[in-house]
This record gives C-alpha cells, structure tokens and sequence, in this order.
C-alpha cells in the first residue's frame, strides 16, 4: 500500500509537468502576486482544514521568508483568528466565514487564493463572490475540475486529480515554487538550486 501511495503522488507530478497549460497558469499567479507587492498590496488565503492549514503554510512562506533574507510581505491567512471566525460561524453562519474578513481586507489590487480540493466549498465560493466585489485578483487552487471555483476565478490551479491528498501535496509543490519565484523576482536569485 506504501508503495502504490506514492506511485500515485509522482504520477500526479508527472501529470503537473506535463501540463503547460498549468505551468502558464502558475506563471501568471507568480506574475499577479508579484505586480501586487511591487504595489504596496497584499496576499490572503483561505481553505477548510488541510487546505487551511495549506493556505497558512503558504501565507507564512511569503510573510516570513522562503528561501532568502528579506523583508516580509503582506501574506495572510483568513482563518487565523479564531475569535472572528467562530463569532461570524455562529452569528451568520460557516458560510460566511471568510466572505466577511474578505469584505473587510480586500483591496483593488490585492490577491485572493482560495484553496478547495472540490472547488465547492461553500465559505470559499462566498470569499470569492466577496473578492470579486472587492477588486480582488482571485486565483483557485483545486482538484481536476475547478469545481463551481474554477468559473468565478482569474486564474485556476487545478491539479490533475480527483483524490484529496494527491490534490493537497500539488497545492504544496505549486505553492512552494510559487513562493520561490515569487521572492526571487522580488529580491534576487535563490540561494538554492
């Protein structure tokens, strides 16, 4: 069982690698990311359990550093403060859980990743709604379909999958090489080859 688990993870790998298509799109979620710092704007995630955990490791690597010594970039995850979250869970509904803190931080200009294996999270779609609204560059990180996400976003990064780990471990490889370029275009060549 080991064995064929991570046969799987490398396929979908090789699935990533071959895609162009998905390569480009990456690229472009670097450039907007990129565009957006170099503005003064900032970064936010959102994503239900390990996609939350995901979009706060990825948060951290570009709020802390990644591979060089720099300055922080903004970078932020929406479902860090847990008193918010369960006071709008409870006064409004789950739903909007991070429709609301989007409401409130984004800006025209910002970024807004929006991390959903399905695409179909209901408190993922309302962010996106309210990213929209807000004048957001939104970007979607899912599984092979893009879900109802993949129609309301700028960019889609749907990994070629349809099972849930395989999806979150191309989340990770996609985003840690986003964070890579990201600092590299920002403050010079990695340290790393």
């Amino acid at each position: 069982m080991t064995r064929q688990r991570i046969e799987a993870a490398i396929a979908v790998k090789q699935a990533i690698l071959a895609d162009q298509d998905l390569l480009d799109r990456l690229q472009a979620a670097t450039e907007a990311c990129v565009a957006t710092f170099r503005r003064g704007g900032k970064v936010l995630f959102c994503g239900n359990g390990g996609s939350a955990a995901d979009a706060q490791h990825l948060a951290a690597e570009l709020s802390g550093r990644f591979y060089l010594d720099r300055p922080p970039l903004f970078a932020e995850a929406m479902h860090v403060n847990t008193s918010f979250l369960t006071a709008v869970a409870n006064d409004y509904g789950y739903d909007h859980a991070f429709s609301r803190l989007t409401t409130a931080m984004g800006r025209p200009g910002d970024v807004l990743f929006l991390l959903s294996t399905s695409g179909n999270s209901r408190n993922v779609l309302a962010a996106a709604v309210a990213g929209k609204k807000a004048g957001c560059t939104l970007i979607a990180m899912t599984g092979r379909s893009g879900g109802e996400l993949g129609e309301l976003v700028d960019i889609l990064i749907n990994i070629p999958s349809r099972d849930t780990p395989r999806i979150q471990e191309g989340h990770m490889l996609l985003g840690h090489i986003l964070c890579e370029d990201v600092e590299r275009h920002l403050f010079g060549p990695s340290s790393q080859a």
